[in-house]
């Protein structure tokens, strides 16, 4: 069985033994790098390529956020998994801008962090419950600065497949299309919703009543 390769980035060398310990114990995980800061975690996913890279938010040198946004421009291939005591709305929508897969809180149960890992490694968004409300609220409270654009049939079935937690090439298969293809109604669908990553288009189009909640895409 391949296991899912795993970084683990966090300024506090005793939060990361924490992570590293309740991750080596999975079966499916390795850790195969460790970073003590945002410059440390770029150069560490640019050489290793791990399969998710789990971020804190605030480090020295550059934060999760920044890396985030580095990582998505540079080693797209990386899931993206925001794991911080931090649970502000100003700090998750950040997140959600820079196109990060998921974000859970330190306080999580270890069992819901490792699947956590598991669920963007499998190309799932997660959020975690605790700030999942207040986001939903922020969201459909949003001024729209113009009338939103609604997306086409086509867009709409590549949405609901992505809220699924459906990959690119997956997503490709069931409609019959090629991956670039998904990318690019991916692309109209996120410039539409003026969102920057999946987590932030689904919960766009839930607020805005395209599609139901009951979508499987967040973790509960």
């Amino acid at each position: 069985m391949k296991k899912i390769r795993a970084l683990i980035a966090d300024d506090h060398i005793i939060v990361r033994a924490g992570i590293r310990q309740f991750l080596k114990s999975a079966p499916d995980i390795e850790v195969v790098a460790e970073a003590q800061d945002g410059e440390q975690a770029k150069a560490l996913i640019q050489a290793e390529r791990p399969d998710v890279a789990v971020l804190d938010i605030q480090m020295p040198k550059a934060t999760g956020i920044e890396v985030t946004r580095w990582a998505k421009a540079n080693v797209r291939e990386v899931g993206i998994l925001i794991l911080t005591a931090y649970n502000d709305d100003p700090y998750v929508m950040a997140v959600l801008q820079a196109g990060a897969n998921g974000f859970v809180l330190k306080t999580a149960d270890p069992d819901d962090i490792v699947q956590a890992v598991r669920d963007v490694y499998a190309g799932k968004s997660v959020l975690d419950p605790s700030v999942t409300g207040a986001l939903m609220a922020q969201l459909f409270h949003k001024p729209e600065a113009q009338p939103v654009e609604q997306p086409t049939e086509r867009e709409m079935e590549v949405l609901r497949l992505a809220a699924k937690g459906f990959t690119n090439k997956a997503i490709g298969v069931q409609l019959g299309i090629s991956d670039r293809t998904v990318q690019g109604h991916l692309a109209h669908v996120f410039d539409k919703l003026q969102a920057g990553s999946r987590t932030e288009a689904v919960m766009r189009a839930v607020s805005l009543g395209w599609i139901s909640q009951d979508t499987g895409m967040l973790a509960e």
